[in-house]
């Protein structure tokens, strides 16, 4: 045999081994076994985070009831209060001119008042005498009496400016105490800052707030694709972030009728009583998670969300099932509640049914379908 032809002897066989090694691969990949799944009956729950805080459902601030320099606290933040209690006082420091007015004005009811008891004196007697008629007396009675009435006020008045009470009001508005029973949240003064009393210019300084810790509530924010699905007075979960691994029952009973747009989505605020576990103290400010469930379905028929691929050109669910040994179909669904890991199955498939499980393997099947 000459060396020609041994040269082209030995290009067939390996073109001829080239060709068995490719048939053996193509062979192989066409025999991929699937692993398959059969649809199942589970329950699903549908759930919504809202993202807030924990309030006192009763929370009040004391502020002064006149212009001061805070004279001294008597409390501490934190501390327990009764209604009544004194928290602190306030020392007026009058303005040195209302203080001259009021004073001015004094002296100047003071005249009026020796003048007319004068009169009243003349007149009484003159009266007594059968000189003038009770009528002219009358009327010098009622401006004596008057003058000294104008006297008590402008005397009021002054020692008001002075030293911020009257005799007949005794030290009410230099004393802050405690509109209602609870904690002392925060006293962001301390003595000797000036105060000023809440008037239709100015909301007032605060000197301390209170809350009832007793009754706490949260507040929160859902996105308006689920408030339409939250009832009032449905349980909800809260979870506290200062507090792990613990859940607080809670009942919602407010849904906000307007919300407010954040970061281009639409939010409503809500509001849920908190139950308390005696075991924990929960503190005003507490960040919080509600979780809240939106639709709940039993004993429907469902598989894995793994399972499902989409088609590139409708965006149709489907699947594929087996129909024999290495064979298998698609079947377009029509899909219900899911939970992120589950979904609901309305329509095409049913608990006979073998569904491939997807795998890395399986990505001849999407070029198939290009």
């Amino acid at each position: 045999m000459s060396n020609r032809a041994k040269f082209i002897l030995g290009i067939i066989v390996i073109l001829f081994a080239a060709a068995m090694i490719w048939f053996g691969m193509k062979n192989k990949k066409n025999s991929i076994l699937y692993e398959t799944e059969s649809p199942f009956k589970t329950t699903i729950i549908k759930k919504t985070v809202a993202t807030g805080k924990i309030t006192p459902q009763e929370e009040i601030e004391i502020k002064p009831q006149i212009t001061g320099i805070i004279d001294k606290i008597l409390l501490r933040e934190g501390a327990k209060v009764n209604k009544g209690d004194l928290i602190a006082t306030v020392r007026v420091v009058p303005n040195e001119q209302s203080l001259i007015s009021a004073k001015g004005r004094v002296d100047n009811v003071t005249l009026r008042v020796n003048n007319a008891k004068v009169s009243y004196n003349r007149n009484k007697q003159l009266f007594e005498r059968g000189v003038i008629a009770k009528s002219a007396y009358e009327t010098v009675e009622l401006t004596y009496n008057q003058a000294k009435q104008d006297l008590k006020n402008a005397q009021n008045d002054y020692q008001i400016i002075k030293k911020g009470f009257s005799g007949s009001g005794a030290s009410a508005n230099t004393n802050i105490i405690a509109q209602m029973s609870g904690t002392i949240l925060e006293i962001p003064v301390k003595e000797g800052d000036q105060v000023i009393q809440s008037n239709n210019f100015n909301a007032g300084t605060t000197i301390a707030s209170i809350a009832d810790m007793s009754k706490m509530i949260f507040e929160g924010k859902v996105d308006e694709s689920e408030v339409s699905k939250l009832i009032e007075g449905s349980v909800i979960e809260i979870s506290i972030g200062a507090i792990e691994e613990v859940k607080f029952p809670a009942k919602l009973n407010f849904i906000a009728p307007k919300g407010t747009e954040e970061g281009g989505a639409v939010q409503f605020k809500i509001k849920a009583d908190v139950i308390l576990d005696d075991n924990y103290f929960i503190r005003a400010g507490y960040s919080a998670n509600a979780d809240i469930v939106l639709e709940k379905k039993d004993s429907i028929l469902s598989i894995k969300e793994a399972l499902l691929k989409f088609d590139r050109k409708t965006e149709e669910p489907y699947v594929e099932v087996k129909i024999g040994d290495g064979k298998f179909e698609k079947r377009t669904l029509k899909l219900g509640t899911s939970d992120g890991v589950n979904v609901e199955i309305l329509e095409g498939v049913n608990e006979e049914d073998e569904i491939k499980i997807w795998n890395k393997a399986s990505k001849s099947d999407d070029k198939r379908e290009e």
